[in-house]
């Protein structure tokens, strides 16, 4: 069950891409840098919950703990790929990219973190 989960994360990277794009081209100049990211926080959030309902449905997970480390397991791997992707790939900054994790400053990317944490506990649970 894990490796059908750990390949299920994959297809998370072109959701992510897609919502990027979406903010980039359709609503960031409009709301501005801050409200754009928040927006997109937000639809990052419901595009995945949308995969992960399905998912859990298509794969059911068996147990509580094993909900959870699935849920870690993609909390690390998307951890793991923005910083990596985005240090060498896009060349932002190591502080850049710890930016967006303050969410005293409004930036609620740590948010999404979480809910990719949870979600698979969430939607097994219900």
């Amino acid at each position: 069950m894990y490796l059908k989960y750990f390949l299920a994360w994959f297809p998370m990277i072109a959701i992510a891409i897609l919502n990027g794009t979406l903010r980039e081209i359709g609503y960031r100049k409009l709301l501005g840098e801050l409200r754009a990211h928040q927006v997109s926080t937000l639809i990052g959030g419901t595009l995945f919950g949308i995969y992960i309902w399905g998912l859990s449905r298509w794969w059911p997970l068996e147990s509580g703990g094993q909900a959870l480390a699935v849920g870690m397991m993609w909390l690390a791997l998307t951890v793991a790929f923005e910083f990596l992707f985005g240090r060498f790939a896009a060349h932002r900054t190591w502080t850049g990219m710890l930016a967006d994790y303050n969410l005293l400053a409004g930036r609620v990317w740590a948010l999404l973190l979480v809910w990719l944490a949870v979600a698979p506990w969430v939607f097994w649970r219900f």
